[in-house]
């Protein structure tokens, strides 16, 4: 429990504190390294087809592994499918807030002359990056349902990878991306913590309660 509050607190203030080193000075490493990674013609069909697959697999994996386990009529899966599914819309609401919140201006609407954006400009705002967010929630969740290497290792490299590809079609700054992993990450483990304290438990108690 204490770990769990510690880790989350943490999360918080590198958070807050990102978001307030960008607001007081807003031409620093953040522009300077998307400079370095966005071109001046982002048009690469692999990055633009990295990037297009976050939403619809965040989508896809829960409903997959839902129907999976009614076909093969496995509890353990149907169970992870639910929480992978809880996850994705922990994050997907967390992120709006903050988008909301923070207000912060897609790179290329801030810095029309040094930003190159894809050529489909995305609208609401940039902080955090929904796309990474969602990516990483995806990856967390799969991993803490089956922590094996070979599990991780395909899974937070394309998280990784969508990460790039918004910074290289010029739709957020790295600080985003960096924000969207910890919110993504950050939720898919609040989500797994949340049902181990209290859902599995109580199935647990339920079980032990004599007739």
């Amino acid at each position: 429990m204490n770990s769990f509050l510690k880790s989350i607190s943490f999360s918080i203030l590198l958070v807050s504190s990102i978001v307030f080193c960008n607001q007081l000075n807003a031409q620093n490493w953040d522009i300077n390294l998307l400079k370095q990674i966005n071109p001046s013609n982002p048009n690469s069909r692999t990055w633009k087809n990295i990037s297009s697959t976050s939403e619809p697999l965040c989508v896809a994996a829960p409903i997959g592994m839902f129907a999976a386990s009614l076909i093969n009529h496995d509890q353990n899966l149907k169970k992870n499918a639910i929480k992978l599914a809880e996850s994705v819309v922990i994050t997907a609401a967390i992120t709006e807030v903050m988008k909301v919140a923070i207000n912060r201006d897609r790179p290329f609407v801030k810095y029309p002359l040094d930003v190159f954006p894809n050529q489909i400009d995305e609208l609401g705002k940039s902080m955090p990056s929904a796309h990474t967010a969602l990516a990483f929630t995806t990856a967390t969740s799969v991993y803490l349902a089956y922590p094996k290497w070979y599990v991780a290792l395909p899974a937070f490299t394309w998280a990784t990878a969508v990460g790039y590809s918004r910074m290289y079609l010029g739709q957020h700054y790295p600080s985003d991306v960096l924000v969207g992993a910890i919110v993504g990450g950050g939720s898919a483990c609040l989500t797994n913590w949340l049902n181990k304290k209290f859902i599995d438990k109580k199935k647990v108690k339920m079980v032990k309660t004599p007739d």
